[in-house]
């Protein structure tokens, strides 16, 4: 009986979170529900930053057909995201121009990890053995909320666009 309780209060989807927003309020995620969406951990100050460019360019293209980026800063690979929340939200709006929803800092890592990154790490695990190596790794999720793949942070985004054309169309 136990294990039941643990499975109907363990979230099944990507849509049963609630996290923060960038503005410290909860938002919860099934607002995206039956769309394919990108989750991806962001730093303002990593090699990978310009990858901001190639998550817009996805908005842009999918979004009309059902597509989000969702970005969640986070401080804990090389101290590469530094700032308020103030400073991260202008920084994306501002150098990139981002329409895309970026959600309060987290740790996508450890004892402190985000719910949500624990069990992405769950769904698909990476070269580490699940554990998130460096920012902007990415995870695409289907229009049911399920983790489809995987993207280790130097794959650019220009280079998932075909999988995310292959889950919108599933």
């Amino acid at each position: 009986m136990n294990s039941a309780h643990t499975e109907a209060t363990t979230p099944a989807t990507l849509f049963d979170f609630t996290v923060t927003g960038a503005n410290g309020e909860p938002r919860d995620l099934s607002e995206f529900t039956g769309r394919v969406t990108l989750v991806v951990n962001t730093a303002s100050e990593c090699g990978f930053t310009p990858q901001y460019e190639g998550l817009q360019e996805l908005q842009e293209r999918f979004e009309d057909r059902g597509f989000s980026v969702l970005a969640f800063p986070c401080n804990q690979f090389g101290n590469q995201e530094p700032g308020t929340m103030e400073d991260i939200v202008d920084f994306c709006e501002t150098r990139y121009r981002t329409s895309f929803p970026v959600f309060a800092k987290v740790d996508v890592n450890g004892k402190n990890a985000d719910p949500l990154f624990t069990w992405l790490e769950q769904q698909r695990g990476g070269m580490l053995g699940g554990r998130i190596a460096w920012n902007f790794t990415k995870f695409l999720v289907g229009r049911d909320g399920l983790v489809i793949r995987r993207f280790a942070p130097p794959i650019p985004p220009s280079r998932i666009a075909t999988s995310i054309t292959r889950a919108l169309a599933a």
